[in-house]
């Protein structure tokens, strides 16, 4: 590309370049102002040879504020051959000579001078590749003046050149690159990767040329056809008018092409066609042309057909649950099988699924993840405080104002057949005297009817039948029986401490430093720290509370980041959490460690998980009168009256000095501001009247739940699994619990089913023996014939 040469002297003028890169080989003009053109005619005139450097300038600099910054520091060495006076100057014609770099640059009288040293090419070019660099550049700029008329003159003096560097110099001032781009090329050493890159923004300009036309000759071609298509509908209407008929040419746009080009099944393409006749025939003035090109609109938006069904990978599906979801490792398995019926079934689901649970617990998230699982897209809708019907099915299309209801929208933002459709919050749907949405529900989430959901304002079937859907509720006592039944629950009832701590530690914190702006570099939760605020600063079932708490941490430690209090990293430990965090709001109850008659440790579940309570029990002389007190519900009321009589007919007498008739039974349970109903404290409130009654005392660390009857059965109750975990917590070594939930101990957890002793029963006669080791008597009053006689006068 060049050859190194010397001159007399160290420093040469600087010539600013301004828009222009000259390449070593190549001749080039550019302007120069007065004082410098006459700087350089005293020089030819003095010493018949003039070398100059030419730096370029970079883009944005102005020619009255360069700086020596203003310059980029490669540039050549010019040999000025020939200077004339030109507007506002002189014209400069110059050959780049030598590829320099600027050792010094200063400023002298207004100018700038500069010392250079040479920079060399890296020659690392076969002879066979440059040859073929060089026919690939001739033919590519042969490609680009193809598209040019009159170009000729221009390519005909590239043929003769045997040099890449040659048709550099003559090509670059005419490629519209950018100038930081010509420099870039300017300043690469290595032989072959400067031929490349500039055979590469050849190629790009010839690309960009090609679109551009193809762009204007499409675009040629769609005015002419909008112009003879305007003209024709001109006369179309005139002859409509001609014809009385007051047609409206332009009210189609298009509309019976796109409808029969579409993949409508053939009765929906006949419905749609007919409203494109009805828009085709309206007048200038027709009220319903708006309404139905939304209708149409509508219609051609929505996928009618499934464009891709995508095999469904157990694997990949197991793997996304795993990696999104700590615990629930029943759950994952339940949505795991279901979706291998789904494989079987090719993708008709035949089941919709529900899943149940406190909030904060994943349920949306599970939704989410099984669409990225499958591959498909996702679509939510929150159906809390509906109560229109219309919402579900639409309005009519008389309405003003109708839109399609909220199934058909979803499917339309989806943009496909098969989405994974979330219906959020299913069990907060209401009535009104707009109908009943819940009703409304019981065809979609039909697997035998959603095949031909009618939509109000669609007015055709439309097949729901690929559609995943997935509901999610609180509570299930809100939903109707018949909605109920469509689907197939799944119960999430919430997290262990353990999974609760695993949660945060994999998702919760690294999702709450990342919403902060901090990262594990700047703060850092110990792990007691973590077990803290699980254990006394938040209380539920999920770990929705817990993120909050997290954020809370993580908005303390930005606000000292950004004041420059805090030193980094920020650990928070169990000393520090209180200031950050407050009091502790979470009082926990624990086993107690003295114990006292008539006072038993019960076991209860909650929407945020289990907890214990503990049945207090006192007497005092009165007429036999049983008080309770505590907010308890009808079926506790219920369930003390059963343990008061069960008590009286098994102990009144018997030995016992307990004096029922002249006695006041008085029943507490604690936290008396909380409501609480339910059968399971049926157990302990008749273990709490047998201990007030014979003054045995019950093990403090001995916690019971079961619900009893009359006749001295213990019956089942639910909440298995919170409840034990709540004992675990509250330090129970021993729980005795109806035999029929000893089904439900595989649902605990093996390591707090490890640290604690069941004792199942199936009788209160088991009951009393196991808690206070006493042999309960026969019923004191039997039956003789027709008539019951008491055994012993109570």
């Amino acid at each position: 590309m060049q050859t190194e040469k010397n001159s007399d002297s160290p420093e040469k003028l600087v010539i600013p370049l301004y828009e222009i890169v000259a390449y070593p080989g190549s001749r080039t003009k550019f302007p120069v102002d007065p004082e410098t053109g006459a700087i350089l005619i005293a020089s030819m005139a003095d010493k018949g040879t003039v070398h100059a450097v030419g730096l370029t300038l970079k883009s944005g600099t102005r020619l009255s504020e360069v700086t020596a910054g203003s310059f980029y520091m490669i540039g050549n060495l010019f040999r000025i051959t020939h200077v004339q006076p030109a507007d506002h100057g002189y014209l400069v014609c110059a050959e780049a000579e030598l590829r320099v770099k600027v050792v010094s640059l200063t400023g002298k009288d207004g100018r700038f001078v500069a010392v250079c040293e040479p920079v060399p090419d890296v020659l690392d070019l076969e002879d066979d590749l440059k040859a073929r660099i060089l026919a690939d550049v001739k033919s590519t700029i042969l490609e680009i003046s193809r598209r040019f008329s009159g170009s000729e003159q221009f390519t005909r003096p590239i043929e003769r050149m045997d040099s890449v560097d040659r048709i550099m110099g003559f090509v670059m001032p005419f490629l519209p690159a950018n100038l930081a781009e010509k420099q870039a090329l300017l300043e690469i050493t290595s032989v072959k990767e400067r031929y490349i890159s500039f055979l590469d923004l050849l190629i790009r300009t010839r690309e960009n040329i090609r679109i551009r036309i193809e762009m204007a000759e499409k675009l040629s071609d769609r005015v002419s056809k909008s112009n003879r298509e305007a003209m024709l509908r001109e006369q179309l209407k005139v002859i409509q008018e001609e014809l009385g008929e007051g047609g409206n040419g332009d009210g189609e746009l298009g509309y019976r092409e796109r409808v029969e080009a579409s993949k409508m099944p053939d009765d929906v393409r006949k419905k749609a066609l007919v409203e494109v006749r009805k828009l085709e025939t309206g007048g200038p003035q027709n009220h319903e042309s708006t309404v139905i090109r939304n209708y149409l609109d509508l219609m051609l938006d929505l996928p009618w057909v499934t464009e891709e069904k995508k095999s469904i990978d157990i694997a990949e599906a197991r793997r996304v649950l795993e990696s999104h979801h700590n615990g629930l490792e029943k759950v994952k398995e339940r949505i795991v099988q279901h979706l291998a019926v789904m494989k079987l079934k090719q993708e008709k689901q035949g089941s919709i699924l529900l899943f149940a649970g406190p909030p904060g617990t994943g349920k949306t998230s599970l939704g989410k993840s099984i669409a990225e699982a499958l591959g498909r897209k996702y679509v939510r809708v929150s159906l809390g405080g509906v109560r229109d019907e219309a919402e579900i099915r639409g309005h009519r299309r008389t309405y003003v104002g109708a839109l399609p209801g909220r199934i058909i929208q979803g499917i339309q933002k989806a943009g496909t057949k098969n989405p994974v459709f979330i219906l959020d919050e299913i069990d907060k749907l209401s009535t009104s005297f707009a109908g009943d949405p819940a009703s409304a529900l019981l065809e979609v989430l039909d697997p035998e009817q959603n095949s031909t959901f009618s939509d109000h304002y669609l007015e055709v079937p439309y097949d729901l039948s690929d559609v995943l859907f997935i509901a999610t509720a609180n509570s299930l006592a809100t939903i109707p029986a018949p909605l109920l039944d469509r689907m197939e629950m799944i119960e999430i009832s919430g997290y262990t401490t353990s999974e609760k701590f695993a949660i945060a530690k994999d998702h919760l914190i690294p999702e709450v430093l990342k919403e902060h702006g901090l990262d594990a570099e700047k703060l850092q939760i110990g792990d007691d720290a973590l077990q803290l605020i699980i254990g006394k600063y938040t209380r539920e079932a999920g770990v929705r509370w817990l993120k909050k708490q997290l954020a809370k941490i993580a908005r303390h430690v930005s606000e000292k980041i950004v004041s420059g209090t805090a030193e980094l990293p920020f650990v928070v430990t169990p000393d520090n959490l209180s200031p950050i965090l407050g009091k502790e709001p979470i009082r926990q109850e624990v086993a107690r460690k003295e114990p006292v008659p008539g006072v038993v440790t019960g076991l209860a579940w909650t929407p945020v998980g289990g907890e214990i309570l503990f049945i207090e029990g006192t007497f005092m002389p009165g007429t036999g009168k049983l008080t309770l007190t505590g907010q308890l519900g009808d079926v506790m009321k219920e369930s003390a009256t059963i343990s008061s009589s069960l008590i009286r007919s098994r102990l009144a007498g018997s030995g016992n000095t307990f004096n029922f008739i002249t006695s006041d039974i008085h029943i507490h349970v604690p936290s008396g501001a909380t409501p609480k109903d339910g059968p399971s404290a049926g157990v302990t409130l008749f273990t709490a009247l047998a201990s007030l009654i014979t003054g045995k005392t019950v093990d403090p660390e001995l916690a019971m739940t079961g619900e009893i009857t009359l006749s001295g059965a213990v019956l089942p109750v639910g909440g298995i699994r919170e409840k034990v975990l709540a004992a675990h917590r509250a330090g129970i070594k021993k729980v005795i619990l109806p035999k029929e939930n000893e089904r439900d101990l595989p649902d605990v957890p093996e390591e707090v089913r490890g640290e604690l002793v069941f004792v199942p029963v199936g009788t209160v006669e088991e009951v009393l023996k196991e808690a206070l080791g006493l042999d309960l008597p026969r019923p004191i009053i039997v039956q003789t014939g027709n008539s019951f006689v008491p055994v012993q006068n109570a």
